[in-house]
């Protein structure tokens, strides 16, 4: 592969996970905006449910994308653990082509989710804003983890040295 290449992909990475970083500024500031004018004023965003809600729901799967290539994500690593580095490997690489089929039926599930909000013409309660945009960007967010997951099997297989994969046991020596 390369250098060139590599580094499209490094941009790519980089690019999803600041994406999922602005969604949780998102979601926090549409709960704290929600809190200060319930709590001070009196008032309330129209559709604020609605949009925390379909929000939360983007941030779950652009925070799957965001974990996904990293491996930062809570493990159980007994079997891992107590295997030499060829089997750490295997576990590995198995591991991830799981997760990426896994993945891949959610994504094309939640592609489904989003045609049928579509075409049933769902919105919101209070201004009867169409849901599926936000369905979509949550399925947007889906499609981020397939293909971080894809580049992180191919770099396990054919370049594990530009994995960034720091075991907590790894840590502690």
């Amino acid at each position: 592969m390369t250098q060139r290449s590599t580094r499209v992909m490094d941009r790519m990475i980089n690019t999803i996970e600041w994406l999922a970083a602005m969604f949780v500024g998102i979601v926090a500031l549409n709960i704290f905006i929600a809190v200060v004018l319930r709590k001070f004023f009196d008032t309330s965003i129209p559709d604020a449910y609605d949009f925390g809600r379909m929000l939360l729901g983007i941030l779950i799967f652009w925070g799957i994308a965001a974990t996904s290539y990293r491996g930062g994500h809570i493990t159980v690593d007994l079997v891992w653990t107590a295997a030499g580095p060829r089997m750490r490997r295997v576990i590995d690489v198995f591991a991830t082509l799981v997760l990426l089929f896994v993945v891949a039926v959610q994504t094309a599930m939640l592609f489904d989710k989003v045609r049928g909000t579509y075409a049933d013409n769902v919105q919101t309660f209070d201004m009867n804003i169409p849901v599926w945009p936000f369905y979509a960007v949550a399925w947007f967010g889906d499609v981020c983890a397939v293909v971080l997951i894809a580049i992180r099997t191919w770099r396990l297989i054919f370049q594990p040295e530009l994995l960034e994969d720091e075991k907590p046991e790894q840590k502690a020596d």
